[in-house]
């Protein structure tokens, strides 16, 4: 598949182009980088409530890069400010704790760094990548992400 065909398809190029939803629109975002928060699924589904986990934002390149590796100097860079920038807004704005950053990169071939948030409270037991399995843990649908969206944005200037 040609670069273009794959960036057509890519849902993480589709959400950049304007195509999907992201209540709040960016977190941030620079010609490189675009850092927004991760949209609440449609309700409708079964087992879907229409809720997320509050604070997890996603680092990406605009260009369509499948991973850290396929990143010029320059987008690496800015990745890894953006990530930095992010996690003081989510301790500033956000209330967190402490900040997680991964790349998984099963599912979605292109970039994003996951970043999630622990909240003051959070049980030991649901630390790191359990941390959004907590029973109390914050969650919201999108008009509660872009209220966050809003402090968080306004947390970096």
């Amino acid at each position: 598949m040609a670069d273009e065909d794959t960036a057509a398809a890519c849902v993480v190029c589709a959400t950049h182009r304007g195509d999907a939803l992201v209540p709040g629109g960016p977190v941030g975002e620079d010609d490189l980088v675009v850092v927004s928060h991760l949209s609440p699924p449609p309700p409708d589904g079964p087992g879907r409530s229409g809720v997320v986990y509050l604070g997890h934002l996603l680092v990406e390149p605009r260009r369509h890069a499948a991973g850290l590796a396929d990143l010029t100097n320059g987008e690496a860079q800015r990745v890894g400010l953006w990530c930095a920038r992010a996690a003081r807004a989510l301790r500033e704005a956000g209330g967190a704790e402490h900040v997680y950053a991964a790349v998984i990169g099963d599912n979605v071939p292109h970039l994003h760094v996951h970043l999630l948030p622990r909240y003051p409270g959070t049980p030991r037991a649901y630390w790191w990548h359990r941390v959004d399995e907590w029973p109390d843990a914050p969650r919201g649908g999108a008009s509660e992400v872009a209220a966050l969206v809003r402090r968080l944005r306004s947390a970096l200037g």
